[in-house]
């Protein structure tokens, strides 16, 4: 079981997503936006960081940063209609993070988690 914390500001579409990874046996504690979660990280770690790119009070870029700095070997997979920011050095997005651009179908979010956790 792969314990995930999930950013997304979408309440409907975070709702979505928790269920699916539940249901694929994983663990999800979910949050509306990037400091409510990085308030989570500073105290309890998890496996693997997913989060929207697009969020109100701190971005998923920033959390993204700050998680990469205080848990060595966390994984990272934004979820987002931004791919090119994600993916523009210049972002200040960490290296190595995944990126999974929406739209996509909960059972590619699923594989998708499946294989970076694989690694």
């Amino acid at each position: 079981m792969v314990k995930i914390l999930l950013a997304e500001d979408d309440e409907a579409l975070r709702r979505f997503l928790k269920k699916a990874l539940e249901q694929a046996g994983h663990e999800v504690i979910d949050f509306a936006d990037g400091e409510q979660a990085w308030a989570l990280l500073q105290h309890e770690p998890v496996d693997l960081l997913l989060t929207d790119i697009v969020m109100p009070v701190m971005d998923g870029i920033e959390l993204a940063r700050r998680a990469a700095q205080r848990h060595a070997g966390l994984r990272i997979m934004f979820i987002t209609g931004f791919a090119a920011v994600a993916l523009n050095p210049e972002s200040g997005a960490p290296e190595g993070a995944q990126v999974l651009s929406k739209p996509f179908h909960l059972r590619q979010l699923v594989d998708e988690v499946e294989r970076l956790m694989a690694a």
